[in-house]
């Protein structure tokens, strides 16, 4: 199995989330796994009484969950994330103060074999959105992509300190 890397470094511009983006994402999904409802409802003799069944169908077809390991230091977090089957120009990350959220697409390709053409019906799609305990520096955050693990660096914002004045007599 070929080993992919991908190395983001604070040098590049990290894209923002546009606002709604998140919220647009969802819908799409939603919409998504809705069509694939549908679709296994009508396979199965649109046959009422099974909607929550077909639901969760479509979403374990369309939707790969996203385990996560986080790590935290006096520093930083140090977060691993795994994404098989994901290369680096289909998984997008956002970089708020307090939020991390992964976002992934990949479409199924068309496959030939012995003269005759398929297509998978389904395409694979991750969202993982990670709230932090603390502020963290989003302009240090460096991501990178190996054998299907996702790892991020995560520099917390440093500590503000307090300093006392103390007036000298004169």
């Amino acid at each position: 199995m070929a080993e992919t890397t991908a190395v983001r470094r604070a040098e590049e511009p990290i894209r923002p989330i546009k606002y709604g983006s998140l919220f647009d994402q969802l819908e799409n999904t939603f919409n998504t796994i809705a069509r694939r409802a549908y679709e296994i409802f009508e396979a199965n003799g649109r046959a009422f009484g099974r909607d929550l069944e077909h639901w969760f169908r479509a979403e374990r077809e369309l939707l790969h969950p996203v385990l996560v390991n986080v790590t935290e230091t006096d520093g930083s977090f140090e977060m691993k994330a795994e994404v098989p089957g994901f290369n680096e120009k289909e998984i997008e990350i956002g970089v708020e103060p307090r939020r991390l959220t992964i976002t992934g697409k990949r479409e199924a390709e068309k496959k030939e074999k012995k003269g005759k053409t398929w297509a998978e019906s389904c395409c694979d799609q991750i969202l993982r959105t990670v709230d932090l305990p603390s502020e963290i520096e989003t302009d240090n955050v460096t991501a990178t992509l190996r054998n299907g693990v996702l790892e991020l660096s995560l520099p917390k914002v440093a500590k503000a300190h307090t300093l006392r004045i103390h007036p000298k007599a004169a």
